[in-house]
């Protein structure tokens, strides 16, 4: 059974930044070859992506993201992390974690965390 814990989510005023994390309860082997993702959900919205990193690295941002997020991750902690800078109050959102394992085809969530961008 895989697990994905995200934490760091809470209330920030527009302009501040957040940092999120979320760790996977998965052998290292299989968290080192598996993408990575952040999502994110808005009420009355459907879930979009706004961030992924492949097992070498290589990051990928939603338009609305780029220049305001950074994902990173720590094979050796199984753990993927989310920037975020200059928050805005439409980036209000439960932010999901979601690991793919390409090789079984499965993908795996997190409960999600809360963000909320209010002054």
């Amino acid at each position: 059974q895989v697990t994905l814990v995200e934490s760091g989510g809470g209330l920030v005023q527009p302009g501040e930044s957040l940092s999120l994390s979320c760790e996977a309860s998965v052998s290292r082997s299989i968290f080192s070859i598996s993408t990575m993702g952040w999502y994110r959900q808005a009420p009355g919205k459907q879930r979009e992506r706004v961030a992924s990193i492949i097992s070498i690295g290589r990051a990928d941002y939603a338009d609305s993201m780029k220049g305001r997020a950074s994902i990173s991750r720590d094979n050796a902690k199984n753990t993927v992390y989310l920037q975020m800078s200059s928050l805005k109050p439409e980036d209000t959102a439960v932010y999901y974690c979601k690991l793919y394992h390409h090789y079984s085809g499965r993908e795996y969530w997190g409960q999600g965390t809360q963000v909320t961008v209010s002054s």
